[in-house]
């Protein structure tokens, strides 16, 4: 099952909807207008003013933040279509499913946009989510690494297995004059003992079948061209539907048979990333978060050699410094407070974590690996303070402080070692200024506190 929420649709049935353009994912269509009444055939359909408003707030925006919203609302099992960029009824839903389960925050406006694409860039990371080229096949293939640990190369392609053996991914490359999609599409749709084909699509170029097999379920695509015929299987357990779900819909949406011979960026970095100038960042700025009314949380790093702090347009002053490297600033004008909550246990050696970081365009996340007292993480200037949290929205612990002469690459900064100050230490601190912890709501995730981060200048 593909969560949505708290509701959920058949993985399979949301594969299959709608007019397919990518093989095996639904198009987004324009909402359906109903036919008009036989007694009144001239009266237009009235339009759905929902439908209209968020149609207006959706296409305003570039291109390229069309098919990012689209992608977050993915990983967030919102969104079961290809992601295009266009706007059409599955992004009208869901929009609003995300909105519901969200409390509200609105993801076209930029702090619920910056929440959303931090929500779903905080699953990518948690099931490392990787686009890259099989060398095996020469296709560009998504593979979610932590849950297909196991990596085989096979006399046509790649196989990548969970550990127990429940969930297998397969690409499979044939050249020229080998293999027909004719003879692949007749195999994958023959008839066999215990074996369900719930859906077959043949087009001239590709074809999708999609199975099932006593307790498992089966997605199998092939595209053919002048290279020959490439393509993916993916088995898994029945009872793996729910986490497996929108990682299939992520694979389909990721793969390219034939990709374009230029070269591509690495898929966790963007295009203009590496290109774009450093963004001017004031000296002594920092990362803050409002976990009270007109409170801001922050490392004390961010003080150091500052005489006049400001968050936006407001002066802030700081009320209580820890020497576990905490600072508590107050501030007019805030945003609501974050529901925090702190981990305490212990983290997983390879626990996938995600830095958040107030950037020129909005909230920015990043992927963060943990390592003794502290995570390696392509944070940028600024980012002292940034909080790290856990996949569930737990606050790991706070970004110490930044480098003052940090190394760059055409103008970047490459993932560094950072301190933290570590979330006992933070619960302390919180505790004894009368801060309470909060709980959560069930499915915040990282993104719930992406609207509560600030950004601190010092002048």
């Amino acid at each position: 099952m593909v969560s949505r929420g708290r509701r959920t649709v058949p993985l399979l049935a949301v594969l299959l909807l709608g007019g397919l353009t990518a093989p095996g994912l639904a198009q987004d269509r324009p909402a359906a207008q109903p036919a008009p009444k036989a007694a009144s055939p001239a009266k237009p359909a009235a339009p759905d003013p929902a439908f209209e408003a968020t149609k207006a707030a959706f296409e305003v925006l570039p291109e390229a933040e069309r098919k990012a919203i689209q992608d977050a609302l993915v990983w967030t099992g919102d969104f079961n279509a290809v992601v295009s960029g266009a706007f059409g009824r599955r992004t009208f839903d869901a929009l609003t499913a995300y909105r519901t389960w969200a409390g509200g925050a609105d993801p076209l406006d930029p702090r619920g946009r910056a929440a959303l694409l931090a929500a779903g860039a905080a699953a990518k990371t948690a099931a490392r989510f990787r686009i890259t080229t099989d060398p095996a096949t020469g296709a560009v293939i998504g593979v979610p690494e932590r849950l297909l640990a196991k990596r085989t190369t096979l006399q046509s392609g790649t196989r990548w297995q969970s550990a127990d053996g429940r969930v297998t991914l397969e690409t499979r490359a044939f050249p020229p004059g080998v293999e027909t999609l004719d003879h692949l599409f007749d195999e994958a749709t023959a008839a066999r003992l215990n074996r369900k084909v719930t859906y077959k699509l043949r087009r001239p170029d590709s074809l999708v079948v999609t199975a099932e097999t006593g307790p498992g379920l089966s997605y199998i695509r092939y595209d053919a061209g002048p290279e020959g015929v490439r393509g993916f299987l993916i088995g898994y357990d029945r009872a793996l539907a729910a986490e497996v779900g929108r990682l299939v819909i992520a694979m389909a949406n990721a793969f390219e048979p034939f990709p374009a011979a230029v070269a591509k960026p690495a898929a966790d970095v963007p295009p203009v990333a590496a290109a774009a100038p450093p963004v001017p960042i004031p000296a002594g700025s920092g990362t803050g978060l409002v976990i009270a009314p007109g409170r801001v949380l922050t490392a004390s790093a961010v003080l150091e050699g500052c005489a006049a702090l400001r968050i936006g347009q407001a002066p802030a002053r700081v009320l209580a410094t820890d020497p576990s490297g905490l600072a508590l600033l107050e501030s007019a004008g805030m945003p609501a407070p974050a529901q925090l909550a702190v981990r305490v246990d212990p983290l997983a050696a390879d626990e996938g974590l995600i830095a958040l970081a107030p950037g020129p365009d909005g909230v920015l996340a990043a992927p963060a690996n943990p390592v003794p007292d502290g995570v390696i993480a392509p944070l940028q200037p600024g980012a002292a303070g940034a909080p790290v949290l856990d996949r569930l929205g737990r606050l790991v612990g706070l970004v110490a402080r930044y480098p003052m002469a940090p190394r760059r690459v055409a103008g970047i900064v490459p993932p560094a070692r950072l301190a933290l100050v570590p979330a006992r230490a933070v619960a302390a601190f919180l505790a004894g200024q009368g801060v309470a912890e909060a709980k959560p709501r069930p499915e915040g995730g990282p993104g719930a506190l992406a609207p509560a981060l600030v950004g601190i200048a010092c002048r």
